[in-house]
Order: C-alpha cells, then structure tokens, then sequence
C-alpha cells in the first residue's frame, strides 16, 4: 500500500503542520475548515506512508530515497518539526496580538479625536472624524466577529461588547451633526470602558495598546534621522511626543524616561543640524523602546 519515500512524507508533515498552525490561528470560517482538512491529509499521508491520489495516478517515489535518511537526519527532522511546532506557534501568537492592538489604534484614534473635539465643542473637526471612525470601526467589527486571534480566542463576549459599540456609535450620528455636541461627547465617553474591559479580561494591558501606537509614529521619525531629514524630523515630533504622552499616562518609570530623553535629545540634534549623529541616537531610541516593548508590550 506504501506509496511515500521519507523525503516526501517529511516534506508532508512540514507542510501539513504549517496549514494547521496557519487555520488555528490565522484563519475563521470556511477558509479555516478547508485548512484544517488540507493540514489533517498532510499530515495523515505522512504518518501512514499512503497517498490516495498518488495511487490514482499511478504515481510512487518508493526506491527514491537513495541511502535514505539515516538516524542523523531522522533526529534532524523530528527537530525542524518541533521547531516549526513551537517557533510557529510563538510568532503567531505575537504577531496576531500585535495585529489586533494595531487594527484596534486605527480605529481609535479616529474615536479619540471624534470624543475630544465633541467635548471641544468643534463640529465640522468633530464630524469629519466620526464620518471616518464610523467604516474604520465597521472593518473591525467585521473582521473580530469571526476571527479572534489566539489571544481571544476563549472570549465568548467579544461578539456582543462589538455590537454594543457599533450601537452606542451609531446612536451619536445626529448629536454629532447636528445636536448638541456636549451630550455627544458624553454618550462617547460610555465606548472607552468597554474597550477597556476587553483588554483587562484577556490579559492586555492599555500600556501595549499605547507602546504600539507610539512605535508606528516613532518609525516615521526614525526613518526621518536615517535619512537625516532634519525638516521633516522636526515637524514629526510634535505627533511623536503625543504618543509617548499616552504611553507616560500609564506609567513614567525610569525606562520610559529614557524613552523620553532620548526622543528629545534626537529632537534637539536635528534643531542644532548635527546630522552625523541622528542616525546614532534613532538607534538609542529604538533600542530603549524595544527594551520596554518586549517586557511589557
């Protein structure tokens, strides 16, 4: 019945393991079940050394294993696929956490801005802001209903607090337009625990929320020293350092002023024109937010 050489059932096993990380955490409704049936034949091939489509096409790679593998790279496979099993598993639940904080920021910020120009009294900033924070939350609501990353994955209520947001925004719309601004801000203000009762129930903290938003500015500044742009550093600071703000208002410990010191010390570089040395002190800063980011991000 065999019909697999070793190279062939390893190469399965790989790609198999590969397609079932890829539909646990990647992937939600019909793309994740196709996946899951790709993975499980793969990987079942592998183990029982059969292919029933390599059978109906009267195809065999028995007799091509030369030597064969041998007990050196029998142990060597067992590796790769324990390497592939937990280094998988481990980037993907980084960076599908980190995926859902940065879809959640983009969101944000256009609800940040609607809830402060509300309570500033600025209707036509006010109303250009929610016009966009109204599709950017329908994105994400669309996209969390039926994925949730690993970090997720057991909240049975993340569906529902969703709902109840895309109605608390929806139910501003004419406040904002054309009502009064001051019971808008404050209807607003009800949108910010529920998110932050998402965050605490599945173990975020809002100072990753806040470290990721700063780092996708402080890119920009950093691309900026590289290229020691001193214009365009100088006139990204101004947004870098809100960032940080937010970061600092959870908490402004002694590495998150080193953070601090080291945005402004790249600041007040670019104001002297001393562009040798900016692309020496983005590296300082970048390493003293990475130090923090992989502890506490």
């Amino acid at each position: 019945m065999a019909n697999l050489n070793t190279w062939d059932r390893l190469v399965r096993a790989l790609l198999g393991l590969a397609v079932l990380e890829l539909a646990f955490f990647w992937l939600a409704g019909g793309l994740q079940i196709a996946a899951y049936v790709v993975g499980a034949v793969l990987l079942v091939t592998a183990v029982i050394r059969f292919c029933p489509l390599y059978r109906v096409l009267g195809i065999s790679t028995l007799g091509r294993d030369g030597k064969g593998m041998g007990k050196a790279m029998g142990a060597v496979a067992v590796v790769l696929l324990a390497a592939l099993l937990a280094g998988g598993s481990y980037a993907s639940i980084f960076f599908t956490r980190k995926l859902f904080i940065e879809d959640f920021n983009v969101m944000n910020n256009f609800y940040k801005q609607t809830l402060f120009l509300t309570g500033k009294n600025e209707r036509e900033n006010a109303v250009a802001n929610y016009e966009n924070l109204i599709p950017s939350f329908r994105k994400f609501q669309e996209k969390y209903t039926t994925y949730h990353p690993y970090a997720l994955k057991g909240d049975t209520k993340l569906g529902p607090d969703l709902v109840q947001v895309a109605g608390m925004l929806s139910g501003v719309n004419e406040m904002v337009r054309t009502g009064d601004l001051h019971e808008a801000h404050l209807a607003l203000e009800k949108v910010r625990p529920v998110f932050q009762d998402i965050f605490k129930r599945n173990g975020f903290s809002m100072l990753a929320v806040a470290l990721v938003d700063f780092h996708d500015e402080m890119e920009l500044m950093l691309d900026a020293a590289n290229a020691k742009n001193l214009e365009k550093l100088i006139a990204l600071y101004p947004q870098v350092s809100e960032k940080l703000k937010a970061v600092e208002a959870e908490t402004n410990d002694a590495e998150i002023q080193t953070i601090r010191k080291n945005l402004d010390d790249l600041l007040g570089l670019a104001k002297a024109a001393q562009t040798d040395q900016l692309p020496a002190k983005g590296d300082a800063l970048k390493s003293s937010f990475v130090k923090v980011y992989l502890q506490r991000g």
